[in-house]
């Protein structure tokens, strides 16, 4: 993947974080290579340890007063200590003006300063999410992805065995389809997968025997989304004879993406089979159980109490010698 340049965070999000260039084109091509965000601290004291360079650094009112303290060597000295580090690149926030001496420091060391007006609180919440999503763990997968009352079903199986053709059936239902064929997964934090269609491809599904369907042209805006979260996969397999499918629901069967692990339901196809509702029932069991009810679990523990019970009976029984 290309990385991301300051002149890339600009032209992409110049506008949303209100950024003022003041050091002209010096540096922009410096690539940002972490998606943390930080404040100088202590460095700007003389304190240089332990100090995280490969991060972009703000400097709030906080920063900005302290160096206005100083004298104008020690702010000589101070700022010297931050621009010696290969840093990408430095904002200031709030609109601030900083003494002209430290943005032409800046800029012969080729590190380029940035002013933005929003508050510095307001900075970080709106460039920390970018850059997280920038350098979230991802990766590309063959399946189709379908809101289903609002639970991510990720449709996967061998090409051919009707992913598509089960996704168009919910959405012909009324559910939401995501995407279809390629999709791409971001993680989120530990455990939280996004799936989304590459840009080219979404609202459009392949239907064997008919071709490219545009679904928002056929269905509505209502029936497709732009990303969603993955809660569990259907894994359609060929029915075999000789095949062992799950009768209970006990043996829970997982999936590992990106690292993080999900629900895997495995489920068998042969002729007749309404796989669609069986999708809707696999997603609403899902939201059972995100509240509290697992139904196999349940049903197991009554009968086994009902069989402990009756146990109990006979041995009461065999003892009455009356």
């Amino acid at each position: 993947m290309k990385p991301l340049t300051v002149s890339d965070l600009v032209a992409q999000k110049g506008r949303v974080l209100q950024l003022e260039i003041l050091t002209g084109d010096v540096g922009l091509d410096r690539p940002i290579r972490v998606p943390q965000v930080s404040s100088p601290g202590l460095v700007l004291a003389g304190y240089l340890k332990r100090f995280p360079a490969k991060r972009v650094h703000v400097l709030g009112e906080t920063e900005v007063d302290y160096l206005r303290s100083l004298s104008v060597e020690d702010r000589r000295k101070a700022w010297e200590g931050l621009i010696n580090f290969d840093l990408p690149c430095i904002f200031v926030t709030k609109g601030q003006r900083l003494p002209k001496e430290l943005a032409t420091m800046a800029k012969k060391r080729g590190i380029p300063l940035l002013r933005s007006k929003l508050s510095t609180a307001e900075f970080y919440q709106r460039i920390t999410p970018y850059l997280a999503e920038i350098f979230a763990p991802r990766t590309k997968i063959h399946g189709s992805l379908a809101d289903v009352f609002g639970v991510g079903l990720l449709f996967m199986g061998r090409s051919g065995i009707g992913k598509s053709e089960c996704v168009l059936d919910l959405v012909e239902r009324g559910h939401r389809l995501v995407a279809d064929d390629s999709i791409i997964v971001t993680q989120r934090g530990n455990d939280v997968l996004i799936g989304r269609s590459p840009e080219l491809t979404w609202r459009h599904m392949e239907i064997r025997g008919v071709g490219i369907v545009d679904v928002s042209a056929l269905f509505g805006v209502h029936a497709v989304r732009l990303q969603k979260r993955i809660e569990v996969v259907v894994q359609l397999v060929d029915w075999e004879k000789t095949q062992e499918a799950d009768r209970t629901g006990l043996d829970t069967q997982t999936t590992t993406i990106l690292g993080v692990e999900l629900p895997q339901m495995v489920v068998p196809l042969n002729p007749g089979k309404n796989i669609t509702v069986v999708s809707e029932v696999v997603a609403m069991n899902h939201l059972l159980k995100f509240s509290g009810i697992d139904s196999a679990h349940l049903l197991n523990e009554r009968l086994i109490a009902k069989l402990t019970e009756q146990r109990d009976l006979r041995e009461y029984l065999s003892e009455d010698y009356e």
